[in-house]
């Protein structure tokens, strides 16, 4: 559906580590995507696809591009957005191209900095979707923007997307829960001073919080905050692998 996240992506300095890594701790199976001439590898959660692997692009690499998680935003029409996105004070870092038969997308960041891609599929039939909560799958989707109120401003209006609940977190903040459709999928929040630069994390669903972060640090990872349950009654541990990139883990037990 427009306006949805619907696929991710991590890119990495050495793929072959990232892939041991997240197959350890997440659980997941990996495939080659037999794309020709692309190194990119499908993380696969009972045979289907959930999100990939690839190593930074050159192009990106030059300009100082550090390993990161990348989430896709359903579009029907790519480059339609890239240029709504531009008219909305946002940034087109690669123009619209396509993977014949796959997708087409644009690599862009929001008018704050924070990345992510538009992207439509081109597919016929699409795979089946796995249940919400199946361990392996995007649980969650946090922005940690520049300022908050102006960020939901323009993926509202990029998007259609609506706001959901808003959480009092004190010093920290407002955090608002928005949706893209029915139910909540992410939140919101303006950064603490400590996060250099605004961006997108995500949540990958898990079994059990600590026994994931075990793995986590057993891997070479880094544990940035230490389990804890959140509002709702889910737990929740945020990370950085072995090669920089951050991620969370959440579960709805410890």
């Amino acid at each position: 559906m427009s306006g949805n996240f619907f696929w991710y992506d991590v890119m990495t300095t050495d793929t072959v580590a990232a892939r041991k890594f997240y197959c350890n701790v997440v659980g997941w199976e990996t495939q080659d995507s037999g794309t020709p001439g692309a190194e990119y590898t499908l993380f696969t959660v009972k045979g289907l696809g959930v999100a990939g692997l690839m190593p930074i692009p050159d192009d990106a690499r030059r300009t100082g591009v550090r390993p990161a998680w990348m989430g896709y935003i359903s579009v029907d029409d790519v480059d339609e957005a890239a240029a709504r996105l531009e008219h909305e004070g946002g940034k087109v870092h690669r123009p619209p191209c396509e993977v014949q038969g796959v997708i087409r997308f644009a690599v862009v960041a929001d008018p704050q900095g924070a990345g992510f891609l538009i992207a439509k599929g081109l597919v016929r039939e699409a795979p089946p979707e796995l249940p919400i909560g199946t361990p392996g799958t995007v649980g969650w989707r946090e922005l940690y923007a520049a300022d908050g109120n102006s960020a939901f401003t323009f993926y509202e209006k990029m998007f259609n997307w609506t706001k959901a609940e808003a959480i009092d977190m004190g010093p920290m903040g407002i955090y608002q829960l928005f949706a893209a459709g029915d139910s909540p999928v992410g939140g919101i929040m303006t950064k603490p001073a400590a996060i250099p630069m605004p961006y997108w994390g995500y949540y990958f669903n898990v079994d059990g919080v600590d026994a994931a972060a075990g793995r986590v640090t057993a891997g070479g990872g880094t544990i940035i905050n230490s389990p804890h349950q959140v509002p709702g009654g889910q737990w929740i541990v945020q990370c950085m692998d072995p090669q920089g990139a951050a991620f969370s883990l959440v579960a709805t037990r410890r």
